[in-house]
């Protein structure tokens, strides 16, 4: 019998979910536990990390896995190398289920490195309004650069005070439109965008938007992580788990 665990958090991986509970395949949804406020899914699901790989072992072993699916965000890279290892140690199979990064387009100004600190160090020294699209575990090293004025957009409310007590907070949930992209950073004078290079249509329409605003943006290229099968549609993960896709009402 086929129990699969799926490392979620992303569209794809919620898509996934409802393919799976269509076709009443036995499987559980895991949570990184950072949003607050997760969407709800047709699985059981489970929320916050395992303690490692090695916890994750003793996951997959006492729940009786037989099937991993890694449809994380492509930068959560320490969940994605846990599974890697903690799959080798139990013999379960794993496969990726991972879109393809954004390709530079005709008319893109894209200044691409590759990390956090490449970034910050890429910004200009004039004073400059910025909109970081990297979520809020990597911000503070922005912090070095205050003269700028930053626009940041989170899922939820932040708890507490930020490392830096001047940016605007937009609190709101994808997937965004071009129009409403447009529309921000229009509304407030954006001249920078820095983002992780994501993939996928969900999160894309501010880079679009930048295009057509003819606006730099700082992209951050995907960490390396270690070889592993992987697929970019729930098809795919269908097929490898030996099932037929059932989009369908």
């Amino acid at each position: 019998m086929t129990r699969a665990l799926i490392l979620g958090g992303t569209t794809d991986a919620n898509l996934l979910a409802e393919t799976l509970a269509r076709a009443g395949i036995d499987a559980v949804y895991s949570y990184g536990g950072r949003t607050r406020a997760p969407a709800e899914q047709p699985l059981p699901t489970r929320s916050g990390g395992f303690g490692g790989a090695s916890g994750l072992a003793d996951y997959l072993r006492r729940e009786r896995i037989t099937h991993v699916v890694d449809a994380t965000h492509p930068f959560a890279a320490e969940m994605s190398r846990n599974a890697v290892a903690a799959c080798a140690d139990t013999a379960t199979p794993l496969l990726a289920l991972e879109r393809a990064p954004w390709s530079k387009a005709s008319g893109d100004n894209w200044i691409e490195v590759e990390d956090i600190a490449s970034a910050v160090a890429a910004l200009p020294e004039r004073s400059a309004r910025i909109f970081l699209a990297i979520g809020r575990q990597h911000i503070a090293p922005f912090a070095a650069r205050p003269q700028h004025a930053y626009t940041l957009r989170f899922v939820d409310p932040p708890e507490g005070a930020l490392p830096l007590p001047g940016a605007e907070i937009i609190v709101s949930r994808g997937p965004f439109t071009l129009d409403g992209e447009l529309a921000m950073m229009r509304t407030r004078a954006i001249e920078w965008i820095v983002a992780r290079n994501s993939g996928g249509g969900g999160a894309r329409a501010k880079i679009d938007a930048a295009r057509a605003l003819g606006l730099p943006v700082i992209m951050i290229t995907r960490p390396q992580l270690p070889d592993r099968p992987r697929a970019e549609s729930v098809a795919e993960v269908m097929a490898w788990l030996g099932h037929r896709t059932c989009l369908g009402a």
